[in-house]
């Protein structure tokens, strides 16, 4: 039965409620209290969806515990039984909702976020929650009314790393022993990644695999050439053949080359889509409007279909159950395999299947610097104010007059397509930016488009000065 509850007086800020997850600052936005009303939006939800079991699992940040009771307590209040992984990486909750025949997994981090921050992650009944389906639950939660059970339901902690490292070892096989530095960041992926890698017949360096939510040595992003320094210096000093590193929670995966070349995600993305269309031609492959001009081309070559998309890991996911791609990912470094795997981003998995392929090489950095390359900027990030990104952007969409392209599309902001390379403008459904980027062939193409995209963004909105 649904009836009202009493926690109106509890106070609440919608903006946590965002596109791909919820996510905010402890003790300000995100307190137990609110966390244990989540926990009873979820339970209905799942309830409502037939779902009797729900995974739950927190990355390493301090506030874990606490956030992590009272998202059990707000599950268990409807009647649903919990079953409590741990300290764990995202895509091990994800697993373990599928191996323990749960269906849905709810997995407290905050991701790459700093310290203070913390959120939550969610699919319920094999469905990844995004946009108005995270906003159905702060409408549940305003409303004032959740499923309330007459016997609260269990509570169980189980221990999922030996099954995950076995599923893994057993499906991943290395050609010959790799010797790799690996950089986990104090993420929770440190908690199993060093045993799974040497499970696999890897020699690993360890860099900051001690699980410490403070992250002491640096920000655990590996999309940000800053953060993969340390891996690029013990590739220097050791006789490593490639270096490895993984996000707070282990859903996105950084590489580095011997000599020091960060492979970014659209260049990762080339890699895994020729291996898997090799098994499975004809497959269509899914990447955002981040990635290079270079991928389209490559996936086509490679016998698939391209598909350009909308950012976000759960929008590509959903995309991904529509057309039953085998392989996709997006330039922020979530990568979903399919093919063998299960489909959810998991950069565990996909270092290992990386490893795999590029073990049959006797100079593993040959198919990493193979894949086609351009001259290109990293995101830029182009602060407004709150509210204002989808508003300019929206208006750009009606008026916006660019120099020559061959195709604007309009999927998710405005991505503009010149003779020789590309500019983005897009609003972030995260932070009150607009996301830039730009690819070209040469350094004088860039700064055209570059100079293209400034003209038209200033005329806009000219008293912000523009990230480059």
């Amino acid at each position: 039965m649904s009836q009202p509850t009493p926690d109106a007086a509890i106070a609440l800020s919608p903006e946590i409620f965002k596109a791909y997850d919820i996510r905010g600052i402890v003790g300000q936005s995100l307190t137990p209290e609110v966390v244990e009303l989540i926990g009873k939006a979820l339970g209905s939800e799942a309830i409502k969806r037939g779902g009797t079991e729900i995974v739950i699992g927190r990355d390493g940040r301090f506030s874990g515990p606490s956030l992590s009771e009272a998202l059990a307590r707000g599950m268990q209040s409807t009647g649903i039984n919990v079953i409590d992984i741990g300290v764990a990486a995202t895509p091990m909750v994800y697993f373990a909702a599928i191996e323990l025949g749960a269906r849905s997994g709810v997995m407290v981090t905050g991701s790459h976020n700093p310290p203070q921050y913390n959120g939550i992650k969610m699919v319920i009944e094999g469905e990844t929650l995004a946009l108005d389906a995270i906003q159905s639950l702060l409408r549940h939660i305003q409303s004032n009314t959740f499923i309330v059970a007459a016997v609260p339901g269990g509570y169980r902690t189980h221990d999922i790393h030996d099954a995950y490292v076995n599923r893994i070892v057993g499906d991943v096989k290395l050609s010959r022993k790799l010797k790799i530095v690996m950089d986990c960041g104090n993420g929770s992926p440190a908690a199993i990644a060093v045993r799974l890698f040497e499970s696999l017949g890897c020699e690993v360096i360890p860099l900051y695999c001690e699980v410490d939510g403070n992250f002491p040595n640096h920000h655990p992003d590996p999309s940000k050439p800053e953060n993969l320094q340390d891996v690029i210096r013990a590739l220097k000093t050791t006789d490593a053949e490639i270096g490895i590193a993984f996000d707070g929670d282990g859903d996105r995966l950084g590489v580095v080359t011997k000599d020091g070349e960060i492979i970014f995600p659209d260049r990762q993305i080339m890699l895994f889509a020729a291996d898997v269309l090799s098994r499975r031609p004809g497959g269509t492959v899914i990447f955002d409007v981040k990635c290079s001009r270079h991928l389209a081309p490559w996936i086509r070559q490679h016998g698939g279909v391209p598909l350009m998309w909308m950012t976000g890991h759960s929008l590509i996911k959903l995309k991904m159950k529509k057309v039953d791609s085998p392989i996709s990912g997006e330039m922020s470094g979530h990568i979903f395999i399919k093919e063998r795997w299960y489909g959810f981003d998991d950069a565990l998995y996909c270092g290992a299947r990386l490893l795999e392929i590029v073990s049959r090489y006797a100079d593993i950095s040959t198919p990493l610097k193979s894949l086609p390359n351009a001259i290109s900027t990293p995101e830029l990030n182009w602060q407004l104010a709150e509210g204002e990104p989808h508003a300019l952007i929206n208006g750009l969409k009606q008026t916006a007059k660019f120099t020559d392209p061959i195709e604007v599309i309009t999927i998710d902001g405005l991505r503009v397509e010149y003779a020789d390379g590309f500019g983005l403008a897009r609003a972030s459904n995260t932070t009150p930016v607009v996301v830039l980027r730009f690819e070209a062939e040469t350094e004088a193409g860039l700064q055209r488009i570059k100079e293209d995209f400034r003209r038209v963004l200033q005329s806009a909105k000219p008293d912000v000065a523009l990230p480059y």
